[in-house]
């Protein structure tokens, strides 16, 4: 393996995104629209926790629910705004992701950038407490490190499904992995 620490200029020697983490003004509502909309899989979390929450588990990353100690003072977005702080998912076909979200009744806004030539659609809705959630075709825009190195390619997600199905299967034997209920997005 690359050691990360030298080639990028002593910075820390990071192998790749693990969670992130967000409160919830209701673990439960989140926990269905994570599994629901956005297809993520429950997964066990440590017994020791001493708070509301869920774990769940794709696309290479996990999104960790917390119960928001508080849930009556949390903030309240209703402006959908591609700049607020956000997360991103690839998908095949934004437009098949906005038919479904307009079956699901999920408001969202679409956005398109051009670049040299180059397209890229994006879709921006939000979780149940306005965490913004954007879904876009980003592969088509190659990554240019400003430092003059060699363009990095962006990561297209082809048979990485499939592969985390098969991991999934392998930890988590007793959740069932159907082809046909496969997500829009990879």
């Amino acid at each position: 393996m690359l050691d990360q620490s030298t080639s990028r200029g002593g910075a820390l020697a990071l192998t790749s995104l693990n969670h992130i983490s967000i409160v919830c003004r209701s673990v439960e509502l989140s926990l269905d629209f994570y599994q629901n909309v956005l297809g993520f899989v429950p997964i066990r979390r440590p017994g020791s926790f001493d708070f509301d929450g869920h774990w769940l588990f794709s696309y290479g990353i996990g999104i960790h629910l917390l119960q928001s100690e508080d849930p009556d003072h949390m903030p309240k977005k209703s402006e959908i705004n591609p700049k607020d702080n956000h997360i991103s998912f690839q998908c095949e076909s934004v437009t098949a992701v906005g038919k479904k979200l307009k079956e699901m009744g999920i408001a969202y806004i679409q956005r398109r950038v051009e670049e040299g030539g180059i397209f890229v659609d994006q879709l921006f809705f939000h979780d149940p407490d306005g965490f913004m959630i954007e879904i876009c075709d980003c592969e088509n825009l190659p990554v240019i490190p400003l430092g003059g190195e060699n363009t990095l390619q962006a990561c297209k997600r082809v048979g990485f499904l499939k592969q985390q199905q098969q991991m999934v299967a392998q930890c988590h034997p007793a959740i069932p992995m159907k082809e046909d209920s496969l997500p829009l997005c990879m």
